[in-house]
């Protein structure tokens, strides 16, 4: 699959979390993420919190947030980022996961701390914050991501310590083996 289409793909599924499974042909996959996002969205309020947000009034916006439910939206909606990602043909690309897992898991942790961390005196709320963490955790990701490569790979390493990636296909799925 070209890059065209893998970006076509990735982009549907940042604008609406089962977008980019719809796609790639994953129907009941797309269908389950887009009604876990709007159930999600539903109960934490997430679209008057958003208009809150974009017109600077962060504390009604902390006032609408259901938090209980907030939590659970930047795993879901970076899980359909990943699933669409590799869907579309990166499946072959190792600890591809790494950076959407710790931008969920770091976004989830400014949401937590959206109603009271203050950066240089500006509280920046339950849309905002996140935001920023999710590229924090994304770029946390990514060098954890480049470390595990390169340790794989026996970068830096003796030469014949270095580690073979190794590709295998069975029942249409691709497998990852490392070999010495």
């Amino acid at each position: 699959m070209n890059n065209k289409h893998r970006a076509e793909k990735l982009f549907w599924s940042i604008a609406l979390p089962g977008f980019g499974q719809l796609l790639n042909g994953k129907y009941v996959k797309g269908l389950v993420l887009i009604a876990l996002e709007i159930i999600i969205n539903t109960r934490s309020n997430l679209n008057e919190v958003i208009i809150f947000s974009f017109h600077g009034q962060i504390q009604e916006a902390i006032g609408q947030t259901n938090y209980h439910w907030l939590m659970f939206y930047p795993c879901i909606y970076m899980f359909g980022i990943w699933d669409a990602y590799r869907d579309a043909g990166n499946e072959n690309n190792p600890y591809s996961f790494l950076p959407f897992v710790f931008a969920a898991y770091i976004g989830t942790i400014g949401v937590i701390y959206s109603p009271t961390l203050s950066i240089y005196g500006v509280k920046f709320g339950p849309v905002w914050l996140p935001i920023l963490f999710l590229f924090l955790g994304v770029g946390i990701g990514y060098l954890l991501k480049r470390m595990c490569m390169r340790i794989a790979l026996g970068m830096g390493g003796n030469k014949t310590n270095k580690l073979v990636f190794i590709r295998t296909y069975s029942r249409g799925k691709c497998h990852f083996h490392w070999k010495r």
